[in-house]
C-alpha cells in the first residue's frame, strides 16, 4: 500500500527501535542537478521475523545500493517502500547502507538556498526510512554544500572543512526526534548570534535592507528568549535540546515551522516594515510564542499518530496567548483572542464541510489534511473552556505531569484527559466526545419567561444529534433602569433558566460577552444603539456575532450591516475591533454586495477612507486605512491616489512603504489600470532591490497581465509541478488571476483547478490544497459558479472525503453569496 498506513505504522512501532539515521547529502550549485545521498541507518528489530518496509517516495532508479548487515541486499521496491527480505535481517542490531539520489518534493530548492520541510510525511521524498511520528530517531548529518554557504540542523555544527569549491559541514549527534522534525537549512545566508539572558542563538536571513534588519533585530532575539523563559517556568522543565536556532526564509510556506533547534519561518513575518500596528507586533510576538512552545509541546512530546496532530497546535496557540500577555500589558489579550480565533473557526464550524478537532487517519499520506482553522482555532477554545472547568493551576500541573511522563515519547489526548479526568470532577471523556470528536457548533436562542422575569437560554443542536457543548459565558444587556448589567451564564444542558435576570424584556441582548462561549449567538442592530456602553470585548463578540447572523440570512440585512459598520470604522479607536470591522467592511464590499450596491457606496467609502486615514497621527493607524483604501479604492481618482503614493508623486506624511508594500501596490495598481499593466510591474522590477522579492514579482506578472491569453497560459502552466514550487508565489498569483474584477474572465478556471486539487494535495505542503481552494473560489458567487462546484461533487460520489470537505469549507461563502445577493437585489 503507498504511504504509512495506521497498520504498518503500528506493526513498525512494536518491532523496531534505537534507530538512528547517518545521512550526507552533497547539494550542487546547480539547483537542477541531482542531490546524492548517502543513508546508514541502525537500529534493533524484535524476534517477530517479517520483511522489513522503509519508506522512500520516489522513483526506484534514485536507488543505487543497499547493503543490508554487510551484505548487498535483495530487496524489492514497492508502493513507495524499499522491502527488505526477512532472510536479511536479524533479532537484535541491524544495519542498513543506502546509496541514493534524494527527491526534490520537500527540498524547496532556490538559486542560492535550499531547506527541508518534511511535515507531515515528506521525509521519505527526499531519503528512505521509517517515516512515521512514533519512531523517534538521532541524526547523524554531514552536507557537502557549494562554497560560500552555510548551513544550519537540528544539531550544533561539529566542523567545518574546505573541499576544493565545496564546503563540508558536519554536525553533532542530534537529539532524539521525530522524522517530520528533521530538518536543515543551507545557502548564502546572513548569520547573526546572539547571547540573551545566557542563551545563545543564531539566526539566519537573507534580508537586504539593513535599516528593518537593524530594527528588528533586537526583539527578535528578545521575543525567543522571553518565551523560552516563560515555557521553562510553566513546564518546569529546562528546555531540552543541545541548540536553539531560527532561520529566516523568503516566501516559506506558512508563517513558521518547529523543527527541533532549528526553527524555520517567512522572513517577512519577523521582519516588520516601519511602524508596524499593533495587530503586526503582537502577530510576530504570538508566532515566536507558537513556534517555541512546540519545543516542548509537539517535539518534547509528540502525538503518536498524526489524527493527534491537533493536540501540539492547540498547546503551541494556547501556551503561546499567555506567554505574549504580560508583554503587551495595553493589548486587551481577552479580545486578542477572540479576533484572532472565532471568525476563523466559525468560518469552517458553519459549513456543511465542517471536520472535528480530532479526525480519523487511516493513512499519513493524508495527515496534510488534518490542519485547518479547526485545530488552530477552535482547538484552543476548546482548551479554554477546559481550563476554566477544571482550573488553571490544576490545569498547569496536568500539563507538568503529562509532559514529564511522555518526555522524548510520544502521546494520544486520552492518554492526556485520562491525567487531567483525576485532576477534576467533572466527566472530561464525555466532555470531550462533544467538543473534540464530533463537528459543528451549537445554535443558542433565548426567551424571557412571562411573569417570572427569568431569561431561558437553550442550546440547539444544528444536526439533531441531541449533543450539548457544556461551556460558560457572559450576557449583557440594560436593565428597567437603563443601566448596562452582565451576567454569567453555565451552559450544561439544552436549556438554562437564569432567576431575576435583571435584563428589560425590551433589551437586546449581547450574547458571549466576555468572549469564552462557542456558537451561533442571537444578534440584532439594535444593539449598535448602546454601542458606547460596551466593553471592548462586547463589542469585538457582537460584531462576530452579528456577521454569522447576517451569513444565515435572519434578523440582519447585508446593506444595512454594511452601513452600520462604516460608521463603527470611522470612529473606533481599538486597533484590534477596527481591524475586525474593516476586514468584514471588506469582505461584504467584494463577495456580498451586488454589484451595483458595490458601484452605489464605493465612491463615498473611498472619500471617508482616505479622509480618516488623513486625519491620523500615528503611522500604524494611517497604514491601516490606506491599505484598506488601496483595497477597496474603484474610481479613477481613487485609484490615481494609489498610483500617486506607489510612484512618489503623491507623498502622504507618516505614511511609510516599504520595497514589499510598493511591490503590493503595483500589483493592486495593475489589476486597476489594466492598460499600465506592463508599465506598472516593469517600473516595480527595475526598483526592486531584493532579488528574492524580484524572482517572486517575475513569476507573479503574468497573472497581472491584461492579456487573457498571458493569464490563460500562466493559470495552466500550474498543472506541472515545478511551477507549483514555491507555493506562496503561486498563491499570490492566483489572488490577481481571481481578483473580483476579473471574475468574469476567470471563472472558467474554476472546474480545471479542483481537478488538479487531489494531485495539489499529493504533491504539496501540508495547508496547499484549502489555500488553494481558498483563492479559487473566494470571489464568486454566480449560479453558473455554483453549478460548478456542485456538478463536480455529485459526479465523482467516491471522491476522497478529506479532500470533498475542504471543497465545501471554501465554497460556503460562494454558497452563501449567491443566495445573498439575490436576497439584497430583492430588498
Amino acid at each position: 500500500m503507498p504511504g504509512v498506513s495506521l497498520e504498518l505504522a503500528r506493526h513498525r512501532a512494536e518491532a523496531v527501535a534505537d534507530v538512528n539515521y547517518e545521512l550526507a547529502f552533497s547539494i550542487p550549485d546547480n539547483q537542477d542537478a541531482d542531490i546524492a545521498g548517502s543513508l546508514v541507518v541502525t537500529f534493533v528489530l524484535s524476534n517477530e521475523r517479517s520483511p522489513l518496509q522503509l519508506d522512500f517516495r520516489e522513483d526506484p532508479d534514485n536507488i543505487s545500493r543497499v547493503v543490508v548487515n554487510g551484505a548487498e541486499s535483495e530487496f524489492r521496491f514497492e508502493h513507495e517502500h524499499i522491502v527488505i527480505p526477512e532472510n536479511e535481517i536479524v533479532a537484535g542490531s541491524n544495519r542498513v547502507e543506502i546509496e541514493f539520489i534524494a527527491g526534490s518534493t520537500s527540498m524547496n530548492r532556490n538559486p542560492e538556498f535550499l531547506y527541508t520541510l518534511f511535515v507531515p510525511d515528506r521525509a521519505r521524498t527526499a531519503f528512505p526510512l521509517f517515516d512515521q511520528p512514533d519512531l523517534k530517531a538521532t541524526y547523524d548529518l554531514t552536507l557537502l554544500v557549494p562554497e560560500g554557504w552555510t548551513a544550519m540542523a537540528n544539531a550544533p555544527v561539529q566542523s567545518v572543512e574546505q573541499k576544493g569549491h565545496q564546503t563540508k559541514v558536519r554536525f553533532d549527534r542530534s537529539d532524539l526526534i521525530s522524522s517530520y522534525l528533521f530538518s536543515f537549512v543551507a545557502g548564502k545566508f546572513e548569520t547573526v548570534e546572539r547571547e540573551v539572558k545566557g542563551r545563545s542563538m543564531v539566526m539566519l536571513h537573507r534580508e537586504t535592507d539593513g535599516e528593518k534588519v537593524a530594527r528588528n533585530l533586537d526583539a527578535i532575539f528578545e521575543l525567543h528568549a522571553a518565551a523560552l523563559d516563560w515555557l521553562e517556568d510553566y513546564t518546569g522543565i529546562d528546555y531540552p535540546y543541545k541548540k536553539f536556532g531560527f532561520a529566516l526564509i523568503p516566501s516559506f510556506q506558512y508563517g513558521g515551522m518547529e523543527h527541533v533547534g532549528a526553527i524555520q519561518y517567512r522572513a517577512d513575518s519577523l521582519f516588520l516594515d516601519e511602524a508596524p500596528s499593533d495587530t503586526r507586533l503582537l502577530s510576530r510576538a504570538g508566532l515566536i510564542s507558537h513556534e517555541t512552545a512546540h519545543m516542548w509541546f509537539g517535539d518534547l512530546v509528540t502525538m503518536k499518530w498524526f489524527d493527534d496532530v491537533w493536540t501540539k497546535e492547540v498547546f503551541a496557540n494556547f501556551m503561546a496567548a499567555k506567554i505574549v500577555n504580560p508583554g503587551f500589558p495595553d493589548i486587551n489579550h481577552d479580545l486578542n483572542f477572540l479576533v484572532r480565533h472565532y471568525p476563523s473557526a466559525y468560518s469552517v464550524d458553519r459549513t456543511p464541510g465542517a471536520n472535528p478537532i480530532r479526525q480519523f487517519l487511516p493513512n499519513l499520506n493524508e495527515a496534510g489534511q488534518m490542519y485547518g482553522a479547526i485545530i488552530y482555532n477552535k482547538a484552543p477554545i476548546m482548551m479554554r473552556q477546559l481550563e476554566l472547568m477544571i482550573g488553571e493551576e490544576q490545569f498547569r500541573q496536568g500539563m507538568q505531569e503529562y509532559l514529564a511522563r511522555y518526555a522524548f515519547g510520544n502521546a494520544t489526548w486520552p492518554a492526556l484527559i485520562e491525567i487531567l479526568d483525576e485532576r477534576s470532577d467533572e466527566d472530561l471523556k464525555a466532555w470531550s466526545e462533544v467538543w473534540v470528536n464530533t463537528p459543528g457548533r451549537p445554535e443558542f436562542s433565548a426567551a424571557f419567561e412571562p411573569g417570572s422575569g427569568s431569561l431561558r437560554i437553550s442550546q440547539q443542536d444544528p444536526a439533531g444529534m441531541d449533543r450539548v457543548w457544556p461551556q460558560t459565558f457572559d450576557i449583557s444587556g440594560i436593565d428597567e433602569e437603563g443601566a448596562h448589567v452582565r451576567l454569567p451564564v453555565s451552559s450544561v444542558s439544552a436549556g438554562t433558566v437564569l432567576g431575576s435576570s435583571r435584563f428589560s424584556a425590551e433589551s437586546e441582548l449581547i450574547f458571549n460577552a466576555d468572549g469564552r462561549g462557542y456558537g451561533r449567538f442571537p444578534a440584532g442592530l439594535e444593539a449598535l444603539e448602546y454601542w458606547s456602553l460596551l466593553g471592548e470585548v462586547e463589542k469585538g463578540s457582537l460584531l462576530v456575532s452579528l456577521y454569522e447572523v447576517m451569513l444565515e440570512q435572519e434578523r440582519v440585512g447585508v446593506t444595512d450591516y454594511f452601513i452600520a459598520l462604516q460608521e463603527i470604522v470611522l470612529s473606533e479607536e481599538n486597533q484590534l475591533i477596527l481591524n475586525l470591522s474593516l476586514g468584514q467592511v471588506r469582505q461584504i464590499y467584494w463577495r456580498l454586495l451586488p454589484e451595483s450596491l458595490r458601484d452605489q457606496y464605493s465612491a463615498d467609502l473611498e472619500t471617508a477612507l482616505w479622509q480618516t486615514m488623513m486625519r491620523q497621527s500615528e503611522s500604524s493607524r494611517k497604514k491601516i486605512f490606506f491599505d484598506a483604501f488601496a483595497d477597496i479604492a474603484l474610481s479613477p481618482a481613487a485609484v490615481e491616489k494609489i498610483h500617486g503614493v506607489w510612484s512618489g508623486t503623491l507623498v502622504v506624511e507618516s505614511l511609510p512603504l516599504s520595497e514589499d508594500d510598493r511591490i503590493g501596490l503595483s500589483q493592486i495598481l495593475a489589476v486597476k489600470r489594466p492598460d499600465d499593466a506592463d508599465e506598472i510591474i516593469a517600473t516595480q522590477l527595475a526598483s526592486t532591490q531584493n532579488p528574492d522579492s524580484r524572482r517572486k514579482l517575475e513569476f507573479i506578472a503574468p497573472s497581472l497581465s491584461a492579456d487573457q491569453g498571458v493569464r490563460d497560459a500562466f493559470f495552466y502552466s500550474l498543472a506541472n509541478e515545478e511551477s507549483r514550487a514555491v507555493e506562496s508565489w503561486v498563491l499570490d498569483a492566483l489572488e490577481n488571476i481571481h481578483h473580483p474584477l476579473r471574475i468574469r474572465e476567470s471563472e472558467q478556471y474554476i472546474l480545471p483547478s479542483l481537478e488538479l486539487l487531489e494531485e495539489i494535495q499529493v504533491t504539496g505542503d501540508i495547508f496547499f490544497p484549502k489555500r488553494w481552494l481558498d483563492v479559487t473560489l473566494a470571489n464568486y458567487r454566480s449560479g453558473t459558479a455554483v453549478h460548478t462546484v456542485r456538478e463536480f461533487l455529485e459526479e465523482r460520489p467516491g471522491y476522497n472525503e478529506q479532500l470533498r470537505m475542504k471543497i465545501l469549507q471554501s465554497a460556503d461563502m460562494m454558497f452563501r453569496a449567491s443566495t445573498l445577493v439575490g436576497a439584497d437585489r430583492a430588498q
